[in-house]
């Protein structure tokens, strides 16, 4: 257990609940992770074993979904940090030794959120993903809130049985 945190995850203080998923992702020796629905306020990075970088909503709005990437420590000097795309797009550049490489991980409106608010989500997703030098590789990561219902057949080279892509 991480001192000053709870046993119950709901009792913990958003800014250490970071502590609790930097344990979990040295446990599995993690190194990039793409989370969602983080729920932090606002722009922000903390540092532990791995560094979080995080949009959210504004701290005084309803925090219903965020975005976050934790990088490993020892990886900071081979990424661009993430620059603010909005509340439900981050995006994070890797430096490989084949050239840069783009993260872009999403958290989009669920089917019962407006018309107006997955349009928005859409567009700046299609602005994120066309501001990027045209050879450098992309890795789409998060969650789309998809439903794929017993037609998963149709899409065979990128769906599998429960959304899960292959």
């Amino acid at each position: 257990m991480t001192p000053g945190l709870s046993e119950h995850l709901l009792e913990v203080n958003d800014a250490r609940k970071t502590a609790v998923i930097n344990n979990e992702l040295r446990r599995l020796q993690m190194d990039i992770v793409a989370l969602q629905e983080t729920r932090l306020p606002a722009t922000g990075s903390i540092r532990e074993d791995f560094t979080f970088f995080w949009q959210g909503k504004p701290p005084e709005e309803v925090r219903e979904h965020g975005v976050d990437f934790a990088t490993r420590y020892r990886l900071l000097g081979s990424i661009v940090p993430p620059t603010e795309e909005s509340a439900r797009i981050i995006k994070l550049q890797l430096h490989t030794a084949a050239g840069m490489v783009s993260l872009i991980n999403v958290c989009a409106p669920t089917l019962t959120s407006s018309t107006v608010v997955k349009d928005e989500f859409y567009d700046d997703l299609g602005l994120t993903l066309r501001d990027k030098p045209q050879q450098e590789p992309v890795f789409l990561l998060g969650d789309f809130n998809t439903r794929v219902g017993p037609d998963y057949s149709s899409w065979p080279s990128c769906l599998g049985q429960f959304g899960f892509g292959k």
